[in-house]
């Protein structure tokens, strides 16, 4: 075998194709390195022409097209790649030398007549110079002459939507089908023109048709409809899906597959009530045991659909004791009126007691075990929070922390849990010596960076500023967005409201005022407020406490109160960090509280136009299009 001294050699015979043959015979006879080299750029034009090309280019983006064109139509007469014809017919188009460029072109059939680029490009000319019936005639030209090669097709598919001929393209893959004698070939690529070009109803056929067929592709398939309905402003793709897996559901009641896929899209619109519906006819037909349920279950709790997440829990506690899923299911159900109710600023003591005794009941009968530590963790914080049982509920803590075999994790979040209570009650040396152990404990991790953020926020409450900013700045790093979100606004809020003296009055009283509020003395807390504006008038602190002012009202239920203040904010405030928190806020009273649809709406998209970059936004955009009429019927 014939041994390359010159690796820069070896390289571009490879690329350039010349065989060991080719060089052996040169070896045979003698021809020199230098001689090998000359012969290889001779071959491979582009690398001796790379000055070429990048000059062309250079001349393409300024639109010297004169220049650009020369060296266009040279480097394609020396590599014959299509792509650089391409870019001279660019020019001569720029330069509106169209009779040129169909010259250059019918020169270029001539020589390739099976050619379909060629074809297309004289095509597009005509079209471009108003020759639609001479542009037809070239395109259907094509479309008589595409090979039975899966290929190819894709080739002439690709080149049509290049000119922007996407019906063109539909029709190359269309006859492709046919010549290959394939309904489910193209898929993909289909339903991308399609979407192309407008046709919503095909795409999504094309898309739901394949599942019939090939129940394997559905990740896929989401995937791609995920991608293209979060481009939909006017709503015309998702009522396309909408509707569409509706009727085959109903038409194909045996194929599972579009109750899955019904189910899924559901699941992404957060309409829990047909989520659950279609949850139950998979688990009835496919005898799953609950397990889908229970998972939905939990994510409707997590997205505070009360409702659904009791009756998915129930429907599973029905199967029985001895579904894998029973005591899972009980304690989920049981969270679930927790969260239900301290969700609810308008909970009366009667509810909150009944509550209180359910919790106590199912602990009593499950034990106090590791299955059972989140019960006993709820329970205390509605001891402590809601019904003034402060001490019953920190002896409850400790005891849980006595229990063999908990998780690390799960003991950190009951000490983290107990430093709450004792920083409500007041203790601040216990809480802080919690928080201080949970943080060493867990380092770099999501419960360790909690227990810091609270650690950090106690020291803001009692006044140590400079420390609890520190704090807060490397939290902005951490791996929990809402961890790091939260800590970036309070270390901005640390940060805008210092003042040049050590004594900082105004947030002082600021912090003062949100511990208050924080252990449920809302009065006093709002009291400290008003001082706030009689001792520091136009501080910085002003639309802060406007804010903290309306997240008291909204807890204490004066809903119009706190419309007020909002409002305020964002009239006298609007390019303060509060501004689009109020508008959020906001939107959240118009929609969930008041029942009025089309204010809250309206605030929602005042948010999108005035703060696109709110980290609010995607929860705005997905509200608004709830209101609007985007989910189920």
């Amino acid at each position: 075998m014939f041994y390359f001294k010159n690796k820069i050699i070896y390289i571009l015979l490879l690329i350039t194709g010349l065989t060991i043959n080719n060089v052996s015979f040169a070896q045979k006879n003698k021809t020199s390195k230098k001689q090998i080299r000359k012969n290889i750029l001779s071959k491979h034009p582009q690398r001796q022409g790379n000055k070429d090309l990048i000059l062309a280019a250079k001349y393409f983006r300024n639109k010297e097209y004169k220049k650009a064109a020369d060296l266009y139509l040279k480097i394609y007469s020396d590599t014959k790649n299509f792509t650089y014809f391409d870019y001279y017919i660019h020019c001569l188009i720029g330069l509106n030398d169209l009779k040129t460029a169909e010259k250059e072109i019918k020169k270029q059939i001539r020589k390739n007549k099976n050619n379909y680029n060629f074809i297309i490009e004289l095509g597009y000319i005509y079209k471009y110079s108003d020759q639609p019936v001479k542009a037809k005639k070239q395109f259907e030209t094509v479309l008589k002459k595409i090979p039975k090669d899966k290929f190819i097709i894709k080739d002439i598919a690709n080149r049509f939507l290049s000119k922007k001929e996407t019906e063109y393209a539909i029709l190359t893959y269309k006859k492709g089908r046919k010549i290959l004698k394939s309904n489910n070939t193209f898929v993909f690529e289909l339903a991308n023109a399609y979407n192309i070009s407008g046709n919503y109803q095909s795409m999504i056929n094309e898309y739901l048709q394949l599942l019939k067929y090939d129940k394997s592709k559905i990740s896929t398939v989401q995937n791609r409809l995920r991608y293209t309905i979060r481009k939909d402003p006017d709503n015309e793709k998702h009522k396309i899906l909408r509707k569409s897996l509706l009727s085959l559901v109903q038409k194909y009641p045996d194929i599972s597959i579009y109750s899955e896929m019904l189910l899924w899209y559901s699941i992404q619109e957060k309409n829990f009530d047909i989520a659950f519906t279609q949850a139950k006819a998979l688990d009835k037909r496919f005898h799953e045991n609950g397990n889908r349920i229970f998972h939905l279950a939990k994510l409707c709790a997590s997205n505070n659909d009360y409702d659904i997440a009791t009756k998915a829990y129930k429907y599973i506690i029905k199967k029985g004791e001895d579904n894998v899923f029973y005591i899972d299911s009980k304690i989920g159900l049981l969270e679930t009126k927790f969260l239900k109710v301290t969700d609810n600023v308008n909970n009366n003591e009667k509810d909150l007691k009944i509550l209180e005794n359910e919790y106590i009941s199912t602990i009593k009968d499950m034990g106090s075990n590791r299955e059972t530590i989140r019960l006993i963790m709820n329970l205390a914080h509605l001891k402590a929070f809601y019904l003034h049982k402060n001490q019953e509920a920190i002896e409850l803590l400790k005891n849980a922390l006595t229990i063999n075999r908990v998780p690390l994790k799960t003991k950190a979040e009951c000490k983290i849990k107990l430093a709450d209570i004792y920083l409500f009650t007041g203790e601040v040396w216990e809480a802080t010596l919690l928080y201080s152990q949970v943080e060493h404990n867990l380092k770099n991790n999501v419960l360790g960076n909690l227990a810091k953020y609270k650690k950090a926020k106690l020291y803001y409450y009692i006044g140590e500023f400079r420390w609890a900013k520190a704090q807060f700045d490397i939290l902005k790093a951490a791996t929990s967005k809402f961890i790091a979100n939260d800590a970036m606004e309070m270390s901005l809020l640390i940060n805008d409201n210092l003042d040049n003296d050590s004594i900082n009055t105004a947030l002082s009283l600021f912090s003062k005022a949100d511990l208050l509020s924080y252990q449920n003395k809302d009065n006093e807390a709002l009291q400290t407020l008003d001082s706030i504006s009689t001792i520091a008038k136009g501080h910085p602190i002003s639309d802060d406490v406007i804010y903290k002012k309306a997240e008291i009202k909204i807890k204490q239920g004066l809903f119009h109160e706190a419309d007020s203040l909002l409002q305020k904010i964002t009239e006298l405030y609007p390019f303060d960090i509060t501004a689009d928190n109020a508008l959020m806020k906001r939107g959240e009273i118009y929609e969930k509280v008041f029942k009025n649809k089309k204010k809250a709406m309206d605030i929602y998209q005042e948010l999108l136009k005035k703060y696109p970059d709110s980290i609010f936004s995607v929860e705005a955009r997905k509200r608004f299009r709830l209101l609007r009429g985007d989910s189920f019927n």
